[in-house]
């Protein structure tokens, strides 16, 4: 018995003592009070604006002064709520454009438009400016995405798919969405899982423990990025510990049955 409670007491101080050296990495953005004002004077202007790729889904409406002039350029198509009776059946929406992997979209009157790797910004004024022929007077053009979306996986509070109505999103925001990471996250090696436009692949590691993390590139997240929080050694110890007092309780009461056994045939 002394022995088992001496060696009981040696895991607990091991396990404690892990946990304070892993509180450690708990705290993002650590010894931010150390970045210079300079530092961040020098990041003054350069905001982040997500660029159209192939596979999105864009709306894009054109307004003028005259109706009728930006009837051709609005397609609406006949869409169905759920629950709704037939007179709300017969609604419209607008029409959504597919980029495809050549970063274009087939438009009315104007035909195919290349917008890959154009801001919604950029598109809108290249929208514009192919619209001048067609147009007496300067239109109005909104697009916007229909499918900007990240996924947020392992150990956070609510894993899962969200869709970003604003365009843009930081890691830090991406992680609130899905709850935070759990005490058992691994806070500097975050891994975020990136397809570019032409379709190549790639695994970035973030440091959330970083101050300068803010300042990076990767800082931002780009549509359907994937973003995967790994569990600690803590939480696969905890695994372990778990299995292994499993078994020893199983074979414990094992043990004990058969001595009760034998007890009783000895009488």
């Amino acid at each position: 018995m002394i022995r088992i409670s001496f060696f009981s007491v040696v895991v607990m101080i091991a396990l404690f003592f892990s946990s304070c050296g892993s509180s450690k990495k708990v705290a993002y953005l650590q010894n931010s009070q150390d970045i210079t004002e300079e530092e961040y004077f020098t990041q003054i202007g350069n905001m982040y604006d997500a660029k159209i790729m192939p596979k999105d889904i864009l709306t894009i409406t054109v307004s003028t002064t005259d109706p009728e002039a930006s009837l051709p350029f609005n397609v609406t198509v006949p869409y169905q709520r759920e629950g709704q009776n037939e007179l709300l059946n017969a609604q419209t929406k607008l029409n959504t454009y597919l980029v495809d992997n050549n970063g274009e979209i087939d438009f009315p009157v104007l035909g195919m438009i290349r917008l890959s790797g154009l801001t919604i910004r950029d598109a809108e004024k290249k929208v514009v400016e192919l619209l001048k022929p067609y147009i007496k007077e300067k239109p109005l053009v909104v697009v916007k995405f229909g499918n900007y979306k990240i996924s947020v996986l392992g150990e956070v509070a609510r894993p899962g798919t969200f869709t970003v109505s604003q365009e843009k999103i930081n890691i830090l925001e991406a992680l609130a969405m899905a709850g935070d990471m759990t005490i058992y996250g691994v806070r500097d090696n975050v891994k975020v899982v990136r397809e570019d436009a032409k379709g190549n692949k790639r695994i970035m590691q973030i440091n959330l423990n970083d101050p300068y993390l803010v300042f990076a590139k990767e800082y931002y997240l780009q549509q359907n990025d994937v973003v995967y929080v790994e569990p600690n050694n803590i939480k696969a110890q905890n695994a372990r510990i778990g299995s292994v007092t499993t078994l020893w309780i199983s074979g414990l009461s094992i043990a004990i049955t058969v001595a009760n056994l034998l007890i009783n045939i000895l009488k």
